[in-house]
């Protein structure tokens, strides 16, 4: 029951930094974002580890070479993550290849946890999944969006996506205890030094062609919300539409930057909280219950921006409890 408990709650998380880093999106560019808050979240979990280290070393845990290696794999599969998700996202319709990454995402983590690691589960534990991923396709549903048919190339980048993030979970998951929040450290340091290297190969290129070097941080093109672990805000992202394109580049406000430090801190949070119901529970249950981090989202944009949360919607987050309760039993 407490590693069920802990992965609902860091689904809540996980969705509250989509929520700010939707927000922040909406100013800075995607991969500026990402980087903002790969880096913020690396500085929380060093900050963490020195606190933990000085009056609870076991809690903060201790550096060894199979578990960093661990952390810069997954770190590695976070940043081909980003890149699908956004490819297919750009493709859409959104409506379709959100649901089908997230729900993938959960389903690699519970076929590895039940086929590989050897994980049993009892009758309602059964339901409980299925209950789970039922909710992870309503809850990530974008109403209101014309029905197409998606492309091949969108299709097989949602899959992409979905068995990366999965592939995340996984590769955590084979971190020892032992380790505490190490293997983290490892993978937000490998984010943001391939992020910020991006987005320093930008400043150069447009340095070389005569742009200002701000011209590189303002969005522009796609509006898409941006995390380090390869989700994104995409019901809050933008204005007009699952997709809008900005008018020129201006100056981007200090908010921006304060929203995309507070993604890169909630995330690290969550991704710190995944780790320990891990570590105490099932890869199975704790990846279907973490697949559920769009409930926070649209939760915090009803709080916050008011916004109205659509009956299919209300029915996943229903649902998604249940499948809580279910599990936790």
């Amino acid at each position: 029951m407490f590693a069920a408990s802990l992965a609902f709650v860091g689904a809540i998380v996980y969705g509250s930094a989509d929520f700010f880093g939707g927000l922040a999106a909406k100013r800075l560019r995607s991969i500026v974002v990402t980087a903002v808050a790969a880096l913020s979240g690396l500085v929380g979990l060093i900050v963490a580890f020195l606190f933990l280290n000085a009056v609870a070393p076991a809690d903060a845990g201790a550096w060894n070479a199979a578990d960093t290696l661990w952390g810069v794999l997954s770190g590695l599969i976070g940043i081909v993550s980003i890149v699908l998700l956004y490819g297919c996202l750009a493709i859409g319709p959104m409506s379709i290849l959100s649901p089908l990454a997230a729900v993938l995402s959960a389903i690699v983590p519970v076929l590895w946890g039940l086929l590989v690691g050897g994980e049993t589960l009892g009758p309602l534990g059964y339901v409980g999944l299925g209950v789970a991923l039922v909710a992870v396709v309503l809850v990530g549903f974008i109403p209101g969006e014309k029905v197409v048919r998606p492309s091949l190339r969108g299709l097989l980048m949602a899959i992409g996506s979905g068995i990366a993030i999965g592939a995340f979970m996984i590769t955590i998951d084979q971190t020892h205890a032992s380790s505490g929040i190490t293997p983290l450290i490892a993978n937000r340091a490998t984010n943001g030094l391939v992020t910020a290297l991006i987005v320093i190969g930008s400043i150069v290129v447009a340095v070389r062609r005569g742009r200002p070097v701000a011209s590189v941080f303002p969005a522009q093109g796609a509006l898409l919300g941006a995390t380090p672990s390869g989700r994104a805000d995409l019901e809050h992202a933008t204005e007009s539409g699952p997709i809008a394109v900005l008018a020129p580049p201006t100056v981007v406000p200090a908010s921006a930057w304060w929203l995309a430090i507070a993604c890169g801190v909630l995330d690290a949070t969550a991704n710190t909280v995944m780790l320990v119901a891990l570590h105490s529970g099932d890869l199975s249950v704790v990846s279907a219950l973490t697949a559920l981090y769009p409930a926070g989202t649209i939760l915090l944009a009803a709080i916050v921006l008011r916004e109205r949360i659509a009956l299919v919607q209300w029915i996943g987050l229903a649902l998604a409890i249940s499948a809580g309760v279910l599990l936790a039993v």
